[in-house]
Order: C-alpha cells, then sequence, then structure tokens
C-alpha cells in the first residue's frame, strides 16, 4: 500500500486503542491519517510517551483522545488545551502495561526501516515499547521508510505487519540545544564526577550537550541509556566512547530510542557498535546492578530542600514527565563507582523563581530517599547517606545567592525540628 491509498476505516474499529511508537519514531503519515480520519471512524484513544513530529497540535482532540506518561516535546501544548490525559508511569513499566492489558492497544501504529535480505525490518529509531504493542494489538500498521536505518537489535518479520505503507520521507528530527552560559556551568560541575570508563545513561538538551562537549579528554567511556544523541556520536568518533570496559555488552552501546538529527541516523545504520533495546533490558534493574561506574545524569523542574525531585509539574502547567528517571536514578546510586545526577539551573523565569525550593510546587518524581547528587551552576549538593538538615545546607549552597536568606528560613525550622 502507498501512501495515497491510506484507508485507515478498513482496519480501525470505533472504541479502539492506539498505541503509537514515539519520539523520532513516529510514523508521520500515519499520524496525518489518523488525525484525518479519526473522527470518521468514531471513539478513537492513543497512546504515545513522547512526540517531536508536530503532528499532535491543539485541536486533534477532535479526531482521537490523547494519553501520554508526560508532555514531553510537541505534546506540552496539548496540556495547555487540555487534551492530552497524563498517566502516571515509569516508561520501563509501558510495554509491560500493554503485555498486561492495563494499558489497551488493539491497533499498534508504528514505523520500521525497509527490509533485509531475510524479510525483516528493524525497528529502526526506537525500541523500548514497540515490540510489546505489535504482540499485543489485533492490528498492526506499518510505516515502512525507505529513510529509516536499519539498526540492530529487536527486528519485525514482515508477516507480523497487517497493513504496510511503504513511504520515503525524513523521519523525524530534533536539532541539539542551544547552549546557554549557565548550562555550561552546569555542565562543569557534572563532568567532575564522570571519570575513563565509567558508562552513561544521559538524554537529550542543552546540559546533557554541554557535558559532552567536555568529555573529549575521557577515556573508554560507555554508553547504557533510555536514549541517545548526535552529541554521542562526537565521543565514539574522538575515540572516547568504546564500551571498553563494560561488564556486559563490551564494545557496544545500548539505547532504546535515537533522538535527534540524520547524522546520527547514518551513524546508527547497520552499526555492530550500537545496539537498540527494548525497555526491559534498557531500564531493568536486573540488567542495571551489572554495570559498575554507572553515572546517570537527569533533569528537574525543581528540588526541595530535603532532595524531593518534581520533574513534571510546575504550578498549574504540566510540562516534563515522569520518563526512566527514577530508574536510572536508583541504578545510578546503587553501581559501585557509579553516581546518579539530577541537574538543573538554580532559578526559572528569568531569574525571578528559585528551583531550589522549600516545597515543591508540584509531584514528588524522584523520592529523596533515592537521590545522590543534585547539580546547578553553583555546584554540586552530594546528599547520600546525609541528614535532612545537612541536605537543605548542603542544597541552599547551590541556590541562587538572591534566594538563600529565605530557604535559610526553612531550614532552621528542619534543623530545629530534625526533620
Amino acid at each position: 500500500m502507498s501512501e495515497a491509498d491510506i484507508d485507515l476505516g478498513r482496519w480501525l474499529r470505533p472504541g479502539d486503542r492506539i498505541v503509537i511508537g514515539q519520539a523520532c519514531g513516529e510514523p508521520t503519515t500515519l499520524l496525518e491519517a489518523l488525525i484525518d480520519q479519526g473522527r470518521r471512524i468514531g471513539d478513537l484513544s492513543a497512546f504515545i510517551a513522547t512526540s517531536f513530529s508536530g503532528r499532535f497540535a491543539p485541536g486533534v482532540g477532535r479526531s482521537i483522545a490523547l494519553s501520554s506518561m508526560g508532555a514531553i516535546g510537541a505534546l506540552r501544548s496539548l496540556t495547555r488545551t487540555h487534551e492530552l490525559e497524563i498517566v502516571p508511569c515509569h516508561v520501563g513499566r509501558v510495554a509491560p502495561m500493554i503485555e498486561s492489558g492495563e494499558l489497551g492497544c488493539d491497533v499498534a501504529l508504528i514505523q520500521v526501516s525497509p527490509a533485509d535480505s531475510a524479510g525483516r525490518h528493524s525497528f529502526g529509531l526506537v525500541g523500548d515499547y514497540v515490540r510489546a504493542a505489535v504482540a499485543r494489538a489485533r492490528v498492526v500498521i506499518a510505516e515502512v521508510n525507505e529513510q529509516v536505518p536499519y539498526t540492530l537489535g529487536e527486528s519485525l518479520a514482515a508477516a507480523e505487519i497487517d497493513c504496510a505503507v511503504t513511504v520515503s520521507t525524513p523521519p523525524v528530527e530534533v536539532a541539539p540545544a542551544a547552549i546557554g552560559a549557565v548550562d555550561e556551568a552546569v555542565a562543569r560541575h557534572i563532568t567532575d564526577y564522570i571519570g575513563d570508563g565509567a558508562v552513561l545513561q544521559i538524554g537529550i538538551g542543552a546540559v546533557p550537550d554541554a557535558v559532552v562537549r567536555l568529555l573529549r579528554d575521557r577515556r573508554d567511556l560507555g554508553v547504557h541509556s533510555g536514549m541517545m544523541g548526535d552529541g554521542l556520536v562526537d565521543l565514539v568518533e574522538a575515540g572516547v566512547i568504546t564500551n571498553a570496559r563494560k561488564r556486559i555488552d563490551p564494545g557496544v552501546s545500548i539505547t532504546g530510542a535515537l533522538i535527534g538529527t540524520r547524522r546520527l541516523y547514518d551513524f546508527a545504520h547497520r552499526n555492530p557498535a550500537l545496539r537498540m533495546c527494548p525497555t526491559s533490558y534498557t531500564h531493568d534493574a536486573a540488567v542495571l546492578a551489572r554495570l559498575d561506574d554507572l553515572v546517570t545524569l537527569n533533569s528537574a523542574l525543581e528540588v526541595d530542600l530535603t532532595g524531593q525531585v518534581n520533574a513534571e509539574q510546575s504550578g498549574e502547567s504540566y510540562i516534563g514527565g515522569t520518563g526512566g528517571q527514577v530508574d536510572f536514578v536508583r541504578a545510578g546510586l546503587r553501581s559501585p563507582g557509579g553516581r546518579s545526577i539530577i541537574a538543573l539551573p538554580a532559578t526559572a523565569r528569568n531569574g525571578t523563581v528559585s528551583r531550589i525550593t522549600a516545597a515543591l510546587s508540584g509531584p514528588v518524581t524522584t523520592a529523596r530517599t533515592e537521590v545522590d547528587l543534585v547539580v546547578t551552576e553553583y555546584g554540586a549538593a552530594e546528599l547520600a547517606g546525609k541528614s535532612l538538615a545537612e541536605r537543605a545546607r548542603r542544597l541552599i549552597g547551590i541556590a541562587h545567592p538572591g534566594f538563600r536568606d529565605e530557604l535559610a528560613r526553612t531550614a532552621r525550622l528542619i534543623e530545629k525540628r530534625g526533620f
């Protein structure tokens, strides 16, 4: 079937629950058809973890009821128009929820690479929960995109696809973030905790990109991460990332999603030094426990004086998500020689709001019992094993100076009570 022949009404039933491949693995041609035809089919709902394609613009709720584990990427605009339902869950739980039926999946809409000589397609740019959706769905509709790289890892037999739509369109790309002076300052403190042979879990964005730029003097770094961006390609080509010291998967970078540009996709094509894996491997506690020197880097909207982390909601605005933060925070804290880092600028809204706070304005994404290091442009606060009073003192030390006196008043209450 070609792009012009897509008639989802032949495959979808009213009331169907759809699971969509996420991030740069979004099947954009199928999404356009779904949004255009969804209202006519009727009563459709869909789940997607993140979206960068821009296809889910305000107004999409007229065609399809959309849900997600967060408001990451283009999904953020839908929270402002109240067209996105949030399902609180870790990304590592999405596949098990699909498998158990807790997250309904009647139809899987996915993007895959062209088939190899054995008739098998790769999942291309995203692994994570896609295999679980394919296994559970009544109908699998696949966008076979000639411009998607063939990545090594799990693959899909042509016989597992009920409807294949062949296209040749540039896959979704996410350009590297602009790096500012604050991002660079945060990154400099982070790199103090990344030594030779460290295994990195690192995402995308200004601070992760700034960190990557500062690691060119390291040796034999490894990668085991939920996602991988363009910056890590630079470190591979510079001989910094070799994965040589990993106890498992030596010589191979492990990831579940490629989020970047054509440069990353070309690098990934049939590259034996890169393997795409489902979340049952990238985020699994037993797998992560086999990694020494694991350094995990995650972001936050705010951190309170006891170390509680909010990465989801700021007041009435839902702008983040749980993602894989908790899985990797725990893993970094427990890894022999490893560290778990929560990184954030000290302020928001042009310096008018402190992100080190007396109390969170949103939910607790990561409990204080799990937090190891918090880093801002003013330094690193090592919290593991420290009392609540000592944590407060250390976190005030990395807050913006203009907010420290105000935070100190709360800290004195914590010190007086002991909690």
